[in-house]
């Protein structure tokens, strides 16, 4: 097939959705499948154009067998609600003259990847005069999300809304990746016929648990008996990290309990003067971590922490859970038992759900996790038992492969 996925994020992005959309293309690729890519350069999750990389130009490359054109990009390292938009519309009118190429390229198929909902235009364009099928992955409901968070105001809902739902409707497939999350597209009138589970997806040989400590351990100083809460992932406003903070403050005088905070994003800095002015000497900050160290730095937590916000609740589906997961190590997550989290934990049973917003009660959770180990082997031994049966890599890609092949083929 020939097939064109157009979107905000890609690889060699470490996290997040890019990580996603380039394991997907470079797997389509893999296969025989013709693959092109319309995308910006790298910049999350630090909200920074990556060095090798000129935020204003256009640039074409070619990256494990997928063709890839890259464009001009607006990023700020901290944006406001009306930044944030400007910023997805720059790429989105940046594209234009390259998807109107690509009309006669003729694809097969055309996938446009959620955020950025401004692309979906031209996408179904790209598509309707290519005489191509119209695909829409949805990783997050971001005018929701938007909405949630206070970053577009509410009086503007309705508008966005019925706008919204007329162009979702004009897409021939619509996938997401949680059953939440497909719930949530009924709700927007999507019919059942049109709506595809495509959930995210981990590399289980590339992530596994170690039978020793984490070599990362020993660089940072821990020691063996040590207690390790980790998060690690994207630091935005949806996440609510300060609760953690919060709690790891009520840990200031207990010895042999760590935080660590991994990664990046527009909240980092506030997060940093808040652990400042905390003055929390348990806690460590780390940078991203490359894929080549990725299994140790999991294997470095002995609890991962999974926090979100309840207003992002079913907007988004937490990544990173596969990933920790497939480590093998428990989780104590902040969702509600009929979240797809919560549902995804109780199926799972690898840990202790939370309430969001309340730190008492993460503090509760980890005091009853650190305080008994051999349940915390238990529920480690069932993460990784679900990650290998329901989110391998291969076989989570064969499903929705055959489901984008019936598309094409009924065109």
């Amino acid at each position: 097939m020939r097939i064109l996925i157009y979107g905000l994020n890609f690889a060699p992005e470490p996290t997040g959705i890019g990580k996603y959309s380039g394991e997907m293309a470079a797997w389509l690729a893999a296969r025989g499948h013709q693959v092109r890519v319309v995308t910006t350069p790298p910049y999350y999750p630090a909200w920074q154009v990556d060095p090798q990389y000129c935020a204003w130009h256009y640039r074409r490359e070619t990256w494990a067998g997928v063709q890839i054109w890259r464009c001009p990009l607006w990023v700020k390292k901290q944006p406001s609600g009306l930044e944030r938009l400007l910023h997805l519309l720059s790429f989105a009118l940046s594209s234009l003259p390259v998807m109107l190429r690509q009309i006669l390229w003729h694809a097969d198929v055309v996938i446009v990847i959620e955020p950025a909902f401004f692309c979906t235009p031209m996408a179904l364009i790209t598509a309707r005069l290519g005489g191509s099928r119209a695909w829409l992955h949805i990783q997050d409901f971001e005018m929701d999300a938007a909405f949630e968070l206070g970053i577009i105001p509410k009086k503007l809902k309705g508008f966005v809304a019925n706008l919204e739902q007329w162009l979702t409707q004009s897409f021939d497939r619509i996938s997401t990746i949680s059953p939440g999350m497909l719930a949530r597209l009924a709700e927007k009138g999507i019919p059942k016929s049109k709506q595809v589970l495509f959930p995210n997806w981990v590399d289980i040989h590339h992530i596994y648990p170690l039978n020793h400590p984490s070599p990362m351990r020993a660089e940072l100083g821990i020691p063996d008996d040590s207690v390790v809460i980790l998060y690690s992932g994207s630091m935005g406003k949806k996440q609510g990290l300060e609760v953690l903070l919060q709690v790891a403050n009520q840990y200031r005088d207990q010895k042999g309990v760590i935080f660590i905070l991994c990664g990046d994003g527009v909240a980092r800095p506030d997060l940093e003067t808040l652990a400042d002015q905390l003055q929390l000497s348990n806690l460590m900050w780390l940078p991203l971590q490359p894929r080549e160290r990725l299994n140790h730095l999991l294997n470095l937590a002995d609890i991962h922490a999974l926090i979100q916000k309840e207003a992002s609740a079913d907007l988004v589906m937490p990544s990173k859970l596969t990933g920790m997961l497939a480590s093998g190590r428990p989780v104590v997550a902040t969702a509600l038992p009929e979240t797809t989290i919560g549902q995804v934990m109780t199926a799972a049973d690898c840990g202790c759900l939370v309430p969001p917003d309340q730190p008492d009660a993460l503090y509760a959770a980890l005091q009853q996790m650190i305080g008994d180990p051999e349940r915390r082997r238990i529920w480690g031994v069932n993460a990784r038992r679900y990650a290998c049966e329901h989110l391998g890599q291969e076989q989570i890609l064969s499903r929705w492969l055959e489901s984008l092949e019936e598309l094409v083929i009924v065109r």
